[in-house]
């Protein structure tokens, strides 16, 4: 859309009923094969074809490949390591040694940056773990979407208190896409609704545009992730349909 008239406001709004069921409850970490045969499937070999996978074992715009997360994967990715459960490891490797820190980072902090400081929020776990994974020669992909988080015991549930969160998903023959959700050292269940996958955060953004013009602005963001049966869905329910009425 192109929006060429002055004007004080853009709203943007989704509003989304979605059904999740748990995908990874039954994993068995030993049922997958050794690390090293999956990056060894993921070569190049002249006249064998492809995987359509592969490509998420290569660098990307915000996931470069570099020798600091290759040796700190191999800490976790051990020799002949079944794939997953050197991916649990280095999940909870990063949970024990990284810090979340909101606002420490912007979406232009480099991925080496983030993880030298060993802080930084959910877009730059994502993306640390990935360049990990893709320096030992893994696939792995960027996962954007929300996580369901739930308020305090007796406290109720805030109205637009949440935000978007990004986990990663690495490939593993006989189970596909498995996700990691290395801020919260876990497995997503049916907490996670997802998005959008890519190579990183450049292929998924919530929204993309480009302003054009002088004045002063400044971006709100708000996330509610509620259950169906929840008071608070149908009050969001209500809520999206006067405004998509004020708008028309």
């Amino acid at each position: 859309m192109s929006l060429q008239g002055p004007h004080q406001a853009l709203q943007v709004i989704s509003h989304s009923i979605v059904e999740l069921t748990p995908r990874f409850a039954q994993l068995d970490e030993d049922s997958s094969p050794a690390w090293e045969s999956v990056r060894d499937g993921l070569l190049y070999h002249a006249g064998a074809a492809y995987p359509a996978h592969g490509e998420f074992s290569l660098p990307s715009h915000f996931v470069p490949t570099h020798d600091e997360f290759r040796r700190y994967a191999l800490q976790a990715f051990t020799p002949q390591r079944p794939l997953l459960g050197g991916a649990i490891r280095l999940m909870a490797q990063m949970y024990q040694d990284f810090c979340y820190a909101t606002a420490s980072t912007d979406i232009n902090t480099p991925a080496l940056e983030a993880f030298r400081a060993r802080r930084g929020v959910c877009r730059d776990f994502a993306h640390i773990m990935l360049a990990c994974l893709r320096s030992i020669g893994l696939a792995a992909r960027y996962v954007s979407g929300y996580l369901l988080t739930e308020p305090p015991p007796g406290q109720p549930r805030l109205l637009g208190a949440d935000a978007s969160h990004a986990r990663v998903s690495v490939y593993c023959p006989h189970h596909g896409w498995v996700e990691f959700d290395p801020t919260n050292n876990l497995i997503p269940d049916s907490k996670h609704v997802v998005i959008g996958y890519g190579r990183d955060y450049a292929d998924v953004p919530p929204l993309r545009g480009v302003i054009h013009g002088g004045g002063a602005h400044t971006l709100e963001v708000e996330v509610s992730v509620v259950p169906a049966h929840d008071s608070l869905a149908q009050h969001l329910a209500a809520h999206h349909a006067i405004i998509t009425g004020n708008l028309a």
